[in-house]
């Protein structure tokens, strides 16, 4: 098992300080994620951008919490599933939808169920989508626009969980009650 140095603001190196104090200030603490990204100033700054970015997108709160659930379930994070699960709590999205996003059962909607899995084919195939891919997230409603926008997600999920991944990240607090294991087959 890996694990990287989670970092404080006294810690961290120069150019990660202000941003950590950006996420205390945000967050009410330091995400352990964030502390782990600050060990490379740039990473944090790319994954606060990101997350800015993505939470601005044409996606509401479902939608956002969609795409973040349905890479993080797929990439198996132990981390990012408990932090997204309260993050939706926060946000007042459904309990109905983060149990389904969880547990791998259908999604409330047909739409957002169309989301899912044009979001799971971009993941499992590295974004090597068909036509006919392309096609059935279309017919559910969507455009070009929230096809770049899930690359925008995923560029977002792929930065947090492969660090939660190698650094073997814990669970915050906040989040410790939403524990999450992935399922073995």
């Amino acid at each position: 098992m890996t694990t990287l140095k989670i970092h404080n603001i006294e810690t961290a190196p120069e150019g990660s300080k202000s941003l950590l104090e950006q996420s205390l200030k945000a967050n009410g603490m330091i995400p352990g994620l964030h502390g782990v990204l600050a060990g490379a100033p740039e990473l944090l700054e790319a994954y606060q951008t990101l997350h800015k970015l993505f939470t601005q997108s044409s996606f509401n709160k479902e939608e956002l919490t969609v795409v973040w659930q349905t890479i993080n379930v797929e990439h198996e994070c132990h981390y990012c599933v408990p932090a997204h699960t309260g993050i939706a709590h926060m946000m007042k999205v459904d309990a109905t939808l983060t149990e389904a996003l969880r547990n791998k059962t259908a999604m409330p909607t047909e739409k957002l169920q169309a989301l899912h899995n044009f979001t799971l084919k971009v993941v499992r195939n590295r974004g090597q989508v068909t036509t006919e891919d392309l096609n059935a997230f279309y017919a559910a409603g969507y455009g070009e626009q929230q096809v770049l926008e899930v690359i925008l997600g995923l560029s977002q999920k792929v930065i947090s969980n492969y660090t939660n991944h190698i650094a073997n990240t814990p669970v915050d607090a906040p989040f410790q009650k939403f524990a999450w294991k992935a399922e073995t087959v």
